[in-house]
């Protein structure tokens, strides 16, 4: 085949003739063929250099630098002779601007490092008529070896070309001179600076906004470069200059400006006042600044610019100018407080990305220390406590975590704020008791005092209990247990008997504190409190992650019939399991084997080993080879199946790596029609829903159905939700434009909340957060940009995941017993049917919602919520597996003699909260199932003999 391919391109080109289109086909499957010769290739690469001499057609030509630039991709040993035949004087002295575009556009491709070329041939070919020449040029001139000094020149040159393309282009140029470049001459950055600010009043929105930009760094550089002392009238100078566009007419422009704003140094306070302030103030008046002679800036200038940003009709606009003023507010107390008023407003915002922006400014307030919260600024602040977003309610305990309470009152604001959060949202648990905790430690006498008013809810009744159900009485306990751990002096004493009452609650107390210290620790701790009625921080210590008990004995308090703790952890029902455990020595670490995946290192390395499998399989889906992709992914499954499920800590590993597999397996089938960029056949866009519904629902499986996954592992799962919106607004034929927006700002801002204090984002997830300033809903106006995500996805390349977490498995078991198709159960039509159900729980807690789905129909469906005391009444034969039984009522009975249903369970999810589950009498929000779905027979009450 060689041979036959070889000598019929040769024919052509001893007559003369340039290769045809289905000739330069015949060449690429030689090319991409791993198997071909050496010998062929070089062949090959003369025939190219042949046929670019002999063409001059615009799509031949075209045709043969794409190929040319495959074959020195896939064949690094011709890279050289590639680019050397690009480089070429033949190709950019020919007289098409297309073919030196083309030309120019392979070489760059082939090589991200400096390629030679002429200073003169460069600056020729910018002077041409070609504008697309002119901008390819500009674009990518720092990956051209031309001197600093001549690319200063033409692109300050071009920043007054009639095209705004051309000058937007300059301009961006100027910026990555201005980043990279070592300018000391002082007219040199004065002229830059000007031409940036004459721009800024170009008729063209992005040749403004990148005149903006360039204002920014050339204005930076021109205040660092000034020897005379007035660094800050300068510095105050550009602030000013940038503050006049926030009012542009374009969003694009404003954008920019408010970006901007937060990249200058040091600012006068009067300045920053002024911004928060339409009205001029009295300093500011009549006050002009010169940056340099012949520009005047009036201070008046920067009136209410964040004012004006924050009541911006677009929410992009909102968020910048809340992100500006958290750059700003470490210069100056007085303008934390003022911007403080203004941040309180913003929580009431419509958009859940700005009311997070909003909070993570005040939460940086809290870190420079400069939150000063008033009475009537935190009645709005609590009221994000009971918000419907989950990563808003989550920032607002983390500001709690840092906020000095100068007040009583405002303290007891706090904490009834977060008793008020925990009763709306009990799955909050975890994190309000480990704010409580914090809080309490931080405000110490104000937590005694609140105790003292709460002592008659926390004692026992007078039947001797204390009140198990009411996780109100264990916030209660957290906020006390606080108290000796106070930073501050004389706090007060916590009676020693609220100590005992918290070992009641120790598994969810220490599972709140697991930051600070484990349940062994904990025990410990309120073992000497309970002991002792003044604890300070000389018995007790936190160190890192880690509570240590100094000076302190094993305790066996099994033994010890008088503990108070022992008392309290037997009437609670504690195990003999974890009396032996105590009777080992409180103070030691124990490791619990059941949760702990590090005594199964041969499972991991397993796990992780299937892992970096599937990053290699996810290279093939991105050369197109997604066959081979997904016969790898299937053999990989058959392993993981294969591993031992029934050791301890192993069942969640194993049922993690199946479903991670399933999504990327679904992923891949959906990433193959990328390659198709023609309309869709009616056909192939129902395939394609199929696949994206099915993608989905794996999705909503790996992130909802698994618990105890780190940081790190969390931010993995985020980034496949990212690609998998990314990939649906990629494709208009199937997308709900407005809803997947929604979505994928909302994934954004949870990655970043798990990315604060952690890992970098990747490089992926930093464009998803870039573009978001690009698009906005079509409610707003806004263009369809399916290309923009198309290139999106460019930026996309699968992590290998690293299993470093013990994740633990949340599924169920259904069973109607003693029913089937000859056993039906009875039921009277018209009336409730009884369905009785054993139902076994693994690792669902209590707080969680259940809902059992009964259906005969889509339209014939019913909801049954399961009451959490009916669950926590369950018997218990582990820690993580609950039984129980129930009766199932079914009141869509039909008017039939026998007739079948099905029965699910599902628990609601609350992670996402865009698209609420609009079902009457039913779960409000996602409900992904924990089991497959159990078919049920029914026969009417006098006809089961016919029936059978």
């Amino acid at each position: 085949m060689e041979v036959h391919v070889m000598n019929s391109v040769q024919q052509s080109l001893d007559n003369n003739q340039s290769l045809s289109c289905q000739a330069l086909a015949s060449l690429r499957s030689l090319v991409i063929n791993p198997t071909t010769s050496d010998s062929t290739l070089s062949s090959v690469l003369d025939a190219l250099t042949r046929s670019l001499q002999l063409s001059r057609d615009s799509v031949i030509l075209y045709h043969t630098l794409k190929l040319l630039t495959d074959l020195a991709a896939r064949r690094p040993h011709l890279s050289p002779f590639a680019l050397d035949l690009l480089r070429s004087d033949s190709l950019f002295s020919s007289a098409s601007p297309r073919l030196v575009g083309e030309s120019l556009s392979a070489l760059l491709s082939l090589t991200s490092t400096g390629n030679d070329i002429d200073a003169a041939r460069f600056v020729s070919l910018c002077l041409g008529p070609s504008v697309s020449l002119r901008l390819c040029l500009l674009r990518n001139a720092e990956k051209l070896v031309v001197r600093e000094s001549v690319l200063l020149a033409v692109f300050l040159g071009f920043t007054r070309d009639p095209f705004p393309y051309v000058r937007k282009e300059a301009l961006d140029g100027l910026v990555k001179l201005c980043k990279n470049g070592d300018f000391d001459d002082r007219d040199v950055i004065e002229g830059c600076y000007c031409r940036a600010v004459e721009l800024l009043r170009d008729t063209e929105n992005y040749v403004r906004s990148a005149a903006v930009h360039a204002v920014c760094e050339w204005g930076k550089l021109l205040v660092i470069s000034s020897q005379d002392g007035n660094k800050q009238d300068l510095s105050d100078a550009v602030f000013i200059q940038l503050g006049g566009m926030v009012r542009d007419m374009s969003i694009e422009v404003r954008l920019e400006a408010f970006g901007a704003l937060g990249k200058i140094g040091l600012i006068s306070e009067d300045i920053l006042l002024q911004t928060l302030c339409k009205k001029v103030l009295g300093t500011n008046k009549d006050k002009i600044y010169k940056p340099i002679e012949g520009l005047d800036i009036p201070a008046s200038a920067v009136a209410g610019a964040f004012i004006h940003g924050l009541e911006d009709e677009f929410s992009e606009v909102r968020m910048s100018a809340c992100f500006s003023l958290r750059t700003l507010i470490v210069f100056s107390l007085q303008f934390a407080c003022e911007a403080l008023k203004l941040m309180m407003d913003m929580l009431n915002d419509d958009s859940m990305i700005v009311r997070l922006q909003a909070l993570d400014t005040v939460h940086h307030m809290a870190t420079t220390d400069h939150l000063k919260v008033e009475k009537i600024d935190m009645h709005r602040f609590l009221s994000t406590l009971v918000d419907n977003s989950s990563v808003i309610r989550s920032v607002t305990r983390k500001i709690l975590r840092l906020a000095k309470l100068p007040q009583f009152k405002l303290f007891k604001l706090c904490i009834d704020g977060l008793l008020g959060n925990l009763e709306t949202y009990p799955q909050d648990e975890v994190d309000v008791f480990s704010a409580l905790f914090h809080i309490g430690r931080n405000h110490g006498k104000f937590t005694v005092h609140i105790i003292e008013e709460a002592s008659p809810e926390l004692e026992p009744t007078c039947g001797g209990k204390l009140g198990f159900d009411s996780t109100r009485v264990a916030a209660f306990l957290v906020l006390a247990i606080s108290a000796p751990l106070s930073h501050e002096k004389d706090v007060g004493d916590i009676p020693p008997r609220i100590f005992s009452y918290a070992v009641t609650w120790i598994g969810r107390i220490s599972y709140a504190l697991s930051d600070i210290m484990n349940q062994e620790m904990l025990l410990a701790y309120l073992s000497k409190c309970s002991r002792s009625s003044a604890i300070s921080l000389v018995d007790f210590k936190i160190k890192e992650t880690l509570l240590t008990v100094e000076g302190d004995a094993p305790i066996n308090l099994c033994s010890t019939v008088d503990s108070p703790v022992g008392m309290a952890w037997k009437n609670s029902g504690g195990t003999s399991d974890f009396h032996h455990k105590i009777q080992l020595g409180i103070g030691k670490s124990v490791v619990h084997a059941e949760y702990e995946l590090g005594e199964h290192s041969e499972l991991r390395k397993d796990v992780n080993l299937i892992f970096k499998k599937v990053k290699d399989f996810w290279s093939l889906v991105q050369l197109g080879c997604t066959n081979e992709a997904l016969k790898g992914i299937r053999v990989c499954k058959e392993e993981v199946a294969s591993f031992n499920k029934e050791s301890a800590g192993c069942a969640g590993a194993v049922a993690f790596t199946l479903q991670y597999l399933r999504v990327i397996e679904k992923l891949a089938a959906v990433w193959e029609y990328r390659r198709l960029t023609k309309t869709f056949h009616p056909y192939r866009v129902e395939n394609l829903e199929l696949r994206f519904a099915k993608l989905d629902r794996r999705l909503r499986e790996i992130r909802n159905r698994f618990i105890g996954l780190t940081k790190g592992e969390e931010l993995q799962i985020l980034e496949l939700l990212l690609v998998a919106w990314v990939l649906r607004l990629s494709k208009m034929e199937i997308c709900c434009y407005d809803t997947t927006i929604k979505l994928l700002s909302s994934t954004v801002a949870h990655a970043e909340f798990l990315h604060e204090g952690s890992t970098e984002p990747s490089n992926f997830m930093v464009e998803v957060k870039k573009s978001l300033h690009d698009v906005g809903s079509s409610s707003s106006g806004s263009t369809y940009k399916p290309l923009l995500f198309e290139k999106l996805l460019d930026s996309f390349s699968l992590q290998q995941f690293v299993l470093c977490g013990t994740p633990r498995y949340i599924h169920a078991e259904l069973k109607v017993p003693g029913n089937d198709s000859e056993n039906p159960l009875p039921f009277i039509p018209g009336l409730p049917a009884s369905i009785p159900l054993a139902i076994t729980l693994h690792n669902v807690s209590t707080e969680s919602r259940c809902w059992l789905r009964i259906s005969m129909s889509e339209e014939s469906t019913q909801f049954v919520f399961l009451d959490s005391n009916l669950i926590c009444s369950g018997n218990r034969s582990s820690n993580v597996v609950r039984e129980f039984t129930f009766v199932a009522p079914f009141y869509l009975t039909p008017k039939a003699i026998s007739f079948t249903s099905s029965v699910s369970l599902g628990i609601e999810c609350f992670s996402e909260n865009v698209d609420r589950v609009k079902v009457s009498g039913g779960p409000k929000c996602e409900l992904p199932y924990l089991c497959p779905e159990k078919q049920i027979f029914l026969c009417k009450s006098s006809e089961r003999s016919a029936f059978i």
